[in-house]
């Protein structure tokens, strides 16, 4: 509203001030109601507690702001188009705001814009480009965000606290969860060497290597349930982990080695490429996805996610590889890989250094499949391959209209106006911070470290069930190189940096040592699904 130097034409201190005869004369009036957050702007801080007000100030508060917005509501005409919008946070916790709309046809409906791709979320340059066009003024290119959109019914006050409390539940949790996550992945390194070792509980190894495996996909699962308190969201995941891990270790399959491995990495590839089909429902407000109250991404697929998928899709195709080798395996780490590469490249997953880091992942485990060898150049011209696939995504995106854009045709604007390399260096400053973090690096750690000290000293470390599993299904061996590389340069290409490659070992990992503990000799692996089955009977 106001001109280049700040100032606006028209500017009284209070809405019931506004005379008619300015109402009629302005095509667009803005009111800023802060009775609700002027209280904690009194020090010229934002101060360090959750909420400065009691239950009497704040309702207080609110009855002022109400009695403002009522007076202008009441002078504006009945066909007037009004916008009310929270636009700011107080106190240390941040929590989704309200955004309401008014015009006809809209009352109980949801809102939301297609710079999120919900029909219940929007951000806040929607509201500039919701205002623009409904005022009759072009949008311009530099305005990130889109008009509102007027969804479906369903929009009441209880969808929203419940909104606002999922997303405030795995703000409380998510830095426990990955802390808790690590614990178990370093306990479980060094328990399964000292039981390796001595050949002792191999049953208990394989069953505890398939949970663990099977952590991550349930963290995604459990939003097919109705949850919305932490007892709820640990109650699920716990529960499909239980679930997941009984009908991998319970099943007919359960006898052959690569069993267990092919049922919890293709239900994660599976879990994964259908959220993406379906509208990425179970990324959203999600352990080890994102969240609507951070705002870093509001749909597709994010970096946790994309090395959870490119790990499974590569490991469940080696196993088809393996039940079918030569070029029929070949074929399937191709064909499917390239599928879950597209899903995670295109409109529907919006991952930018996901596909960069995906191709090369496909096509080292096809050459290793196909008796060829992998050498730098060839690596480096995959990685080259990569780059250029999510650039043509990238080109196509931004030919369409600004509305149906993601973030990856903005990218494309960026490089056009020079501001790619500001957003390139934010994401590699974020990147090698991740480097330092203590719940992603321990897993890094401890994986890579326990992989190659089995491979190096295999009777020392692990008993020679590495080598088993290798020696069972070469085809297993390239699969776990093409994660490696895939979870490397996701690393390195992705702003989320440790947390790529940290994920992919925290899957690929007891996946394969649940396989050498099954490629062992003698009665100790079919005793874990017998005992299981009898469970389940």
């Amino acid at each position: 509203l106001t001109d280049r130097d700040g100032a606006v034409s028209r500017y009284l201190a209070s809405p019931d001030q506004v005379p008619a005869a300015d109402l009629a004369r302005c095509p667009m009036v803005a009111v800023e109601v802060d009775d609700l957050i002027r209280p904690y702007l009194a020090t010229g801080t934002l101060p360090r507690v959750p909420d400065q007000l009691g239950a009497r100030e704040r309702r207080d508060a609110l009855r002022q702001a109400d009695a403002k917005t009522g007076a202008l509501l009441a002078a504006l005409p009945a066909d007037a188009t009004v916008i009310l919008a929270g636009l700011s946070d107080h106190g240390s916790v941040p929590h989704l705001r309200v955004a309401m709309l008014r015009q006809p046809g809209a009352q109980g409906h949801l809102l939301g814009a297609a710079s999120t791709h919900r029909d219940d979320i929007s951000i806040l340059p929607d509201l500039t480009a919701t205002a623009l066009t409904t005022a009759g003024v072009a949008v311009p290119d530099t305005v990130v965000g889109v008009p509102l959109q007027v969804g479906a019914q369903g929009a009441t006050i209880d969808r929203l606290r419940r909104a606002d409390a999922t997303a405030q539940t795995i703000r409380s949790v998510k830095g426990i969860y990955f802390t808790v996550v690590a614990v178990l992945q370093v306990l479980f390194y060094l328990i399964a060497f000292l039981l390796l070792r001595r050949r002792k509980g191999l049953p208990g190894v394989r069953l505890a290597a398939v949970a663990l495996a099977a952590l991550p996909v349930s963290s995604y699962l459990v939003n097919l349930l109705p949850w919305s308190t932490l007892t709820g969201l640990i109650g699920g995941v716990l529960g499909w982990v239980a679930a997941i891990t009984l009908l991998a270790c319970a099943g007919p399959w359960r006898r052959a080695p690569l069993g267990p491995l092919a049922v919890v990495a293709g239900i994660t590839a599976l879990t994964l490429a259908g959220d993406l089909l379906t509208g990425t429902t179970l990324q959203l407000n999600s352990v080890m996805g994102y969240s609507a109250e951070v705002g870093a991404r509001y749909y597709g697929l994010g970096n946790i996610p994309f090395a959870l998928l490119a790990t499974g899709t590569l490991l469940a195709t080696t196993t088809i590889a393996h039940r079918f080798p030569g070029k029929v395996g070949v074929a399937a780490v191709a064909v499917l890989g390239a599928f879950a590469m597209v899903l995670g490249g295109s409109g529907m997953g919006s991952d930018f250094g996901g596909v960069i880091a995906f191709v090369p992942g496909i096509a080292v485990t096809a050459l290793i499949l196909a008796g060829k060898r992998v050498s730098i150049v060839k690596l480096g011209a995959f990685c080259v391959a990569g780059a250029v696939i999510v650039m043509t995504f990238a080109i196509v995106n931004y030919l369409q209209p600004p509305d149906k854009q993601t973030h990856l045709g903005r990218f494309v604007g960026q490089v056009l106006t020079g501001e790619a390399f500001d957003v390139i260096l934010r994401k590699l400053n974020a990147m090698l911070h991740t480097l330092l973090s203590p719940n992603l690096m321990p897993i890094v750690i401890a994986a890579v470290a326990f992989l190659v000290y089995a491979i190096l000293r295999p009777e020392q470390a692990s008993a020679g069930v590495v080598p088993a599993a290798f020696t069972y299904s070469p085809a297993l061996r390239a699969g776990l190189i093409g994660t490696l590389v895939s979870g490397v340069i996701g690393m390195l290409v992705n702003d989320s940096g440790a947390a790529v490659l940290s994920m992919a070992l925290a899957l690929a990992i007891p996946l394969l040592l649940s396989a050498g503990i099954g490629a062992l000799p003698g009665p100790s692996v079919p005793r874990v699904g017998e005992q299981l089955a009898g469970v389940t009977k």
